[in-house]
């Protein structure tokens, strides 16, 4: 994806976000919005400093380099939405693109989708905004509506381990079950 694409999308994803966390269009909102796009906006064009150094969409565009920004908060506190922007600059590289990108570099292959539309493509912006629009669709559920959302615990992850079937509730979201049993 081009430069303009991953801005139009951090700005409009940090706004977006920022509005879905308080949503009273009140100057807490306002605040809530530079809060989160600063940050949106720093780490969706952070991946491409590798077009300065190293090899483009493999040095900086891998999960070691969202591992290392997803981690920013625990020593950066300013840094919490760094990680959302270069999540979805790879999703827009990965989508916007026809080459792929080395997600486990410094091993060399690189993953792709089977579609994917070129960065100088008439669609390239069309499809900014359809994972724009996606992204804060998930960004409404998992802040909204959490009981739409199966619940991963560390005690379902070792039942599963072990072998422990699991019963309805805990592999469908709750308000499933809720409708589920008025059903059944």
């Amino acid at each position: 994806m081009n430069e303009r694409d991953h801005v139009i999308n951090a700005v409009l994803l940090g706004v977006g976000v920022g509005v879905i966390l308080d949503p009273s269009m009140t100057f807490g909102t306002l605040v809530s919005v530079v809060v989160v796009t600063g940050p949106v906006v720093l780490g969706a064009l952070l991946p491409d400093l590798d077009t300065s150094f190293g090899t483009h969409r493999k040095t900086l565009h891998n999960f070691l380099t969202l591992g290392v920004v997803a981690a920013f908060p625990l020593f950066l506190d300013n840094l919490h939405w760094v990680w959302l922007g270069v999540y979805t600059h790879y999703t827009l590289d990965l989508l916007g693109n026809v080459r792929g990108l080395a997600f486990l570099y410094p091993h060399p292959k690189e993953y792709d989708v089977p579609f994917g539309v070129t960065v100088s493509s008439r669609w390239a912006t069309p499809v900014t905004l359809v994972v724009t629009a996606f992204d804060l669709a998930v960004a409404a559920l998992v802040v909204h509506f959490p009981r739409f959302l199966p619940v991963v615990t560390a005690d379902r992850i070792d039942r599963l381990a072990r072998g422990v079937r699991l019963d309805l509730a805990d592999i469908v979201p709750g308000v499933l079950v809720d409708i589920l049993a008025l059903v059944l």
